[in-house]
């Protein structure tokens, strides 16, 4: 069941597609014309997905649905040292796109291998699209993802990576989605395809930010898609890291389609925004595929962090895991909707999910939802959740030993936290992403602490689910 979207609404969206099928990239190419306009139809029949829908049952996006939102200016004037704080300082190179579209001058020159493309998606549609139909939208499931639908609507601009059987990148790839503030609300669709050869190993962080502006700000919607695709024993990292201003809106969908012994890790973190969506869709389609699904997020305020796992075992011996962190303050409603689908064919299989959680305040809430689907009968599948609070016993004998309340508090928080960082690769992707941690739980454990009461629900130190 999804959203209907009202007769003016509809008449906005395709008012809005119309103009850009005229002037969009490719628009003279027929195969992705039709691509545009089958996902278009698709979004125009369902609506956005309503907590009718199971997949969206503990997130409410009316909000989002009912704001008359506008395809977001190509003209904001950003300089590069308002992004200089958004460096990863040693990276292979950095992508950035203002509002969905690449810069060339805010981008630094691609110092990468022989064998390795790093672009922008626009400018390969122009010049080389032969390399973008073989995969763009192959992967996608547009029936049963409404904003999957209308970012494939939308596509035009995003990261492309080619990597070649056999090339090694040593530093990561840095994405930058930078949204810049507007007048009235905007949305962009960013769409990366990153396609990996045999035996090609390589770490790409996406990162979603937020110029600074004034305190009340029009909402920002961004619904991005990435399409990754792991050819045989390949080694990907993949780094999605989400610190979008508290009044954005952001859906995030990461694809990956997973060849013969293909690797992937996938991590995952969430700070900013208003309603956030991750979700994150593995197809191990190759015998003795590996994946990592690891992720943490951090709330405070009225947050909304929704995390959604798809993971599909579709041949034998292949092994997933995934290991999700949520830190709650405040009113903060964090999500975690991890479902793992075996397929008869997928024998050997195991997969492992957990889910764990530290609520810092009575107000704070969790949803949270283990679930498998298991049509082999030679598998190893587990799944729990656990909710829990920082221990009394432990912050009194930190306090104890002469350690001030709030840098006992970050102790305990960051030992949480460390569970996530632990299981990132060494190099400057995971020390980018240790940095941003430290900050975010700095300012969680300096907030005044809610006592839980010996009678609330949550007074008890640990809930176990599943």
């Amino acid at each position: 069941m999804a959203t209907a979207i009202t007769e003016k609404r509809l008449d906005s969206y395709l008012e809005s597609f119309v103009d850009f099928e005229k002037c969009a990239a490719g628009h003279e190419l027929h195969w992705l014309r039709k691509l545009r306009q089958d996902a278009f139809a698709r979004f125009a029949e369902v609506g956005f997905p309503t907590t009718h829908d199971e997949d969206w049952r503990f997130t409410n996006i009316s909000a989002l649905a009912q704001t008359p939102f506008q395809l977001a200016s190509a003209d904001a004037k950003v300089s590069r040292e308002q992004l200089s704080a958004w460096e990863i300082p040693g990276a292979a190179c950095r992508l950035v796109f203002i509002n969905g579209r690449f810069s060339p001058s805010l981008s630094s020159a691609a110092e990468v291998p022989a064998g390795v493309t790093v672009g922008s998606l626009a400018e390969h549609i122009r010049f080389n699209p032969v390399a973008v139909e073989a995969h763009l939208g192959n992967y996608l499931n547009i029936q049963r993802d409404a904003f999957a639908a209308l970012n494939t609507a939308f596509v035009e601009d995003g990261g492309f990576i080619q990597i070649s059987r056999g090339a090694v990148l040593a530093q990561p790839i840095h994405l930058l989605f930078v949204s810049a503030p507007g007048a009235k609300p905007t949305v962009v669709h960013p769409r990366n395809l990153v396609v990996a050869g045999e035996n090609s190993q390589a770490t790409i962080v996406e990162e979603y930010v937020s110029l600074s502006g004034a305190d009340v700000r029009a909402p920002e919607f961004c619904n991005t898609v990435t399409e990754l695709v792991a050819a045989d024993q390949s080694n990907i990292s993949h780094y999605m890291l989400e610190r979008e201003h508290r009044a954005a809106f952001n859906v995030s969908t990461l694809r990956i389609q997973q060849g013969r012994h293909a690797n992937v890790d996938s991590h995952s973190l969430l700070l900013g925004g208003a309603i956030v969506r991750n979700n994150v869709h593995p197809v191990l389609n190759g015998e003795g595929a590996e994946c990592l699904i690891n992720g943490l997020f951090i709330g405070s305020g009225s947050q909304h962090m929704d995390n959604y796992m798809l993971v599909e075992h579709a041949k034998p011996h292949c092994g997933s895991r995934q290991f999700y962190n949520g830190v709650l303050d405040d009113h903060a409603h964090g999500v975690f909707h991890g479902r793992i689908i075996v397929h008869k064919d997928a024998q050997k299989t195991d997969a492992k999910q957990t889910n764990r959680n530290l609520l810092l305040s009575d107000d704070a809430q969790i949803d949270t939802k283990p679930q498998l689907e298991i049509y082999a009968d030679d598998v190893k599948c587990t799944h729990g959740a656990t909710i829990g609070q920082i221990e009394e016993d432990a912050l009194f004998y930190l306090r104890s030993r002469g350690i001030d309340e709030i840098a006992a508090r970050k102790l305990l928080l960051l030992a949480f936290a460390r569970e996530c960082l632990d299981r990132m690769k060494e190099g400057l992707a995971r020390d980018h992403v240790e940095a941003l941690v430290n900050e975010s739980l700095l300012q969680a454990a300096s907030a005044p602490p809610q006592r839980h009461g010996p009678g609330s629900e949550r007074g008890r130190n640990l809930q176990e689910i599943g």
